[in-house]
């Protein structure tokens, strides 16, 4: 089959969950008949390109958990068809496009890109996102001490209890022997 034939018959491809890194490449965009094209769960780094306005029979995009970077093209807006859209846990960046299938999009869509704003997600345009509040870590080891002493005290306080039940049964079983040779 000629390379011709392929852009205008192929409809799904899926090549998540690999190791592919890189960017991706442009030519992608001439594959006008694609139903599907997954792409998440790589190491794929750059921008989304442009050229994925030109599939516009696409009904499926996922490009979620990459290292994408970037705005969102407004050229996406093309795809009339697209119901489902997945860049989650990429590194995007800008206004969410508001035109075509763009409003239709859940907060999911998104996520994971914190430096994403407008619909659907709750961060405006303009007003940069609050920096994280700091996590304290204690890494001193006297915290991992203590730890352990209470964990073995714990443990040992368990296995004495274990055994005085133990031993209140074997006692007792003993009396009854003795008092059963007795007799």
């Amino acid at each position: 089959m000629t390379f011709d034939k392929i852009l205008t018959t192929l409809a799904v491809i899926d090549l998540s969950n690999n190791s592919f890194d890189g960017t991706i490449p442009v030519s992608l965009g001439r594959l006008v008949s694609l139903l599907v094209l997954n792409m998440s769960g790589n190491a794929f780094t750059g921008v989304i390109p442009r050229e994925f306005g030109r599939m516009t029979q696409l009904e499926s995009l996922d490009l979620s958990g990459n290292q994408l970077s970037g705005d969102i093209p407004e050229a996406l807006s093309n795809i009339s068809f697209l119901s489902i859209l997945q860049l989650s846990n990429n590194q995007l960046v800008g206004r969410i496009p508001r035109s075509g299938q763009f409003p239709t999009f859940q907060n999911s869509s998104f996520e994971g890109n914190l430096g994403l704003c407008g619909p659907p997600l709750s961060n405006p345009c303009g007003v940069s996102p609050a920096p994280p509040s700091p996590v304290h870590v204690d890494d001193s080891p006297h915290v991992d001490v203590i730890l352990f002493l209470f964990i073995g005290l714990g443990f040992g306080v368990g296995f004495a209890a274990a055994i005085l039940v133990r031993w209140g049964q074997i006692g007792e079983w003993l009396l009854k022997s003795a008092r059963a040779l007795r007799t």
